[in-house]
């Protein structure tokens, strides 16, 4: 039966994208993430009609964060969507709630995948399938010029990261939407995708548009063009970043060494990533103030300290900045060791 046009179109470019990217490999298993709304409808509708022509079975994953009333009525409609098309279910749902102060969308994003990992394990697929879409794509790298995140957040979404493919990246909302339309589906929406309060949101509904209506033109596609270039260029800066780390960082069990003058002779974009790297690999998530943080100490003399973020401690010794996470006293795990050579 020939396909509506909205259909079709998203059909072809779902294959194109899946293709150009690898993102399937005939026989393997993909866990599909699907919140019940507009886009991950979308992925997984998509992915059922393609699944011949790609060779990969489907298993479905939703996630009740449970952070409001409506949400059960999420889980009952993924569920009736996954046996509409005799798709296995994984349905998890959110034991504990965001502390006070904490972000919920960084909470959600934690615990979310957290579960699909779980899962993984459980079940031995191959791949994860997320609905990120082209309009996520253009909002992600705004998202990175207004946090000053640097070239790695304004190089936005990645098509591949490991396991994990997006195979609507290169579709739409627009298009997402008229898929849904012609299909007589009817996806759940999200009332919480309509609070300005989260960035996200009030980029997507105010900040975009605004932009698009000041300029007099579409600026989605010309911002997804920025994140591929950025994106090219984040691969390169950090493939040369892990040519030099292991001359560089040394793991220990108090936390990461880093030997003080080979960083300061690091090109500064290099050496920037490499003490990102050292305090990600201390447990921690890095603020851009730790990586200026170490690198000052690392040019300066011998007993300086710093706290960094996270409860980090950085200590300046001979050699070395030590990297060490506090213990439960509130004092560093280990006592300052002798420094030792590298070759």
């Amino acid at each position: 039966m020939r396909r509506p046009p909205p259909v079709a179109r998203v059909l072809e470019r779902v294959t194109a994208t899946a293709r150009e990217h690898e993102m399937f490999l005939p026989g393997q298993s993909v866990l599909v993430a699907v919140s019940g709304g507009p886009d991950s409808v979308c992925m997984v509708e998509s992915l059922v009609r393609l699944r011949r022509l790609f060779r990969i079975s489907l298993e479905v994953f939703h996630f009740d964060h449970r952070l409001r009333e409506g949400s059960p009525g999420d889980a009952a409609y993924v569920a009736r969507l996954s046996a509409r098309h005799s798709l296995p279910l994984h349905l998890r749902a959110a034991t504990s709630s965001p502390r006070k102060g904490e972000s919920v969308e960084a909470w959600a994003r934690e615990q979310r995948h957290f579960a699909i990992a779980e899962v993984t394990r459980e079940t031995g697929v191959d791949r994860t399938a997320i609905g990120h879409t082209l309009d996520d794509q253009a909002e992600t790298v705004l998202m990175g010029l207004v946090t000053g995140s640097g070239i790695q957040g304004m190089s936005g979404i990645a098509h591949v990261t490991g396991t994990w493919v997006n195979p609507l990246l290169d579709v739409t909302r627009e298009e997402i939407v008229a898929f849904c339309r012609s299909l007589h589906l009817r996806p759940r929406i999200d009332p919480t995708n309509a609070d300005t309060r989260f960035l996200r949101n009030a980029i997507r509904r105010r900040g975009l548009p605004g932009l698009e209506r000041a300029v007099g033109r579409n600026l989605r596609e010309p911002l997804v063009r920025t994140a591929a270039g950025l994106r090219e260029d984040a691969d390169e800066l950090m493939r040369q970043t892990f040519e030099v780390l292991d001359d560089v960082i040394d793991e220990t069990p108090e936390g990461v060494d880093l030997l003080a003058t080979r960083l300061l002779d690091l090109p500064r974009a290099i050496a920037g990533r490499v003490v990102a790297i050292a305090v990600y690999r201390s447990g921690v998530p890095c603020a851009r103030a730790d990586v200026l943080a170490v690198m000052d100490l690392a040019a300066g003399r011998s007993g300086r300290r710093r706290d960094l973020s996270s409860g980090l401690k950085a200590r300046r010794d001979q050699e070395y900045v030590r990297l060490a996470r506090p213990s439960p006293g509130g004092g560093e795990t280990a006592p300052p060791r002798p420094g030792k050579g590298k070759s």
